[in-house]
C-alpha cells in the first residue's frame, strides 16, 4: 500500500471535517472524534516500540452512536519512513451497566527502515510488514472519572521476517479531571503489562500523563515506558515522549428535506 495515500487520506479527511457543516441527507447520524498531534518520539500502541524521531499521529473513530466504531490510527515520523497505520473496527458488546466488555479487530501495516546490499551496494530502504490483530477489553467503571481493565491484544505477524506471534496483556486504570490550576485538569492511564513476542518476553510499567482544559481543543500529553524484566530484542530501559494534541468531537445530522 503507498504510504502517501495513507497520508492524503487522513489530511484530507482532517480538513473536511473542520470545514464541513454538513453530511448527505441520506446518513441520519454520524460521530467523528479523535486527535491529532506531533511529538519528539513516536510511541506505539504497545509502548515497548518507540519509533526514537520526532512524529506525528492521527487518531480516528467514525460511529453512528451505536456499539460499532470504525478507528484508524496513524503514527509516522515525518519523513514517512518509520511508523504504522492499523483499521480498527471495535463493537461494545456489554455497553451498560458498571461491567462493559468491549472487543476488536485490525489489519496493520508497520513501516521500518532495513538495509540491503544489491551489486556490492548498501541501500537504505522502507519495508512493510503486515499484521492482525484482536483485542478484548473489558474493565469495570467506579465513576466517570475513574475506571479499572483488563486489556489483552493479540497479534499475528504475515511474514516471517519478524515477530509472528505476539501477546499484549496489560492490567490497567484510568484517573480523569484531577483540578490543578486555572481550570487545568490532569487525566492519569497507568499500567502493568506483560509483552510475549515469539520466545522472548518481559514485564514493563507505563502510564499516560495528559493536561488539558475546559473548552479547548489542544492538549498536552506525555507517555512514559519502564521496564521491569525483560530480554526483548530492542527494548530500551526507559523511553518517554511529550506530545501535542488537537481534539476534537463532531457530531454530524441530516437534514430534513
Amino acid at each position: 500500500m503507498n504510504k502517501a495515500l495513507i497520508i492524503g487520506f487522513f489530511i484530507v479527511s482532517f480538513v473536511h471535517l473542520n470545514a464541513q457543516e454538513s453530511l448527505d441527507s441520506s446518513i441520519k447520524k454520524l460521530i467523528i472524534s479523535g486527535n491529532v498531534g506531533v511529538t519528539n518520539n513516536g510511541i506505539s500502541i504497545i509502548p515497548t516500540f518507540s519509533l526514537n524521531k520526532p512524529a506525528f499521529n492521527a487518531t480516528y473513530s467514525f460511529s453512528r452512536g451505536g456499539r460499532w466504531s470504525l478507528d484508524p490510527d496513524l503514527r509516522m515520523t515525518f519523513d514517512m519512513r518509520k511508523g504504522g497505520v492499523m483499521f480498527w473496527l471495535h463493537y461494545k458488546m456489554v455497553n451498560s451497566g458498571k461491567f462493559r466488555l468491549n472487543v476488536g479487530a485490525h489489519p496493520a501495516l508497520n513501516f521500518a527502515v532495513r538495509s540491503v546490499t544489491e551489486n556490492s551496494k548498501i541501500w537504505n530502504i522502507t519495508q512493510s510488514r503486515r499484521f492482525i490483530g484482536t483485542e478484548i477489553f473489558p474493565h469495570y467503571i467506579v465513576s466517570d472519572k475513574l475506571f479499572f481493565g483488563v486489556y489483552y491484544l493479540k497479534g499475528f505477524g504475515l511474514q516471517k521476517d519478524g515477530p509472528v506471534n505476539s501477546h499484549f496483556v496489560a492490567l490497567n486504570s484510568t484517573i480523569a479531571g484531577i483540578p490543578l490550576f486555572g481550570n487545568v485538569t490532569l487525566s492519569l492511564n497507568p499500567q502493568v503489562y506483560y509483552l510475549k513476542l515469539d520466545k522472548e518476553d518481559g514485564y514493563y510499567f507505563s502510564s499516560n500523563i495528559t493536561l488539558s482544559k475546559p473548552h479547548s481543543p489542544f492538549a498536552f500529553a506525555s507517555t512514559m515506558n519502564k521496564e521491569i524484566s525483560t530480554n526483548i530484542t530492542g527494548s530500551k530501559n526507559f523511553v518517554w515522549n511529550l506530545t501535542l494534541l488537537y481534539q476534537f468531537n463532531k457530531k454530524y445530522n441530516s437534514h430534513s428535506n
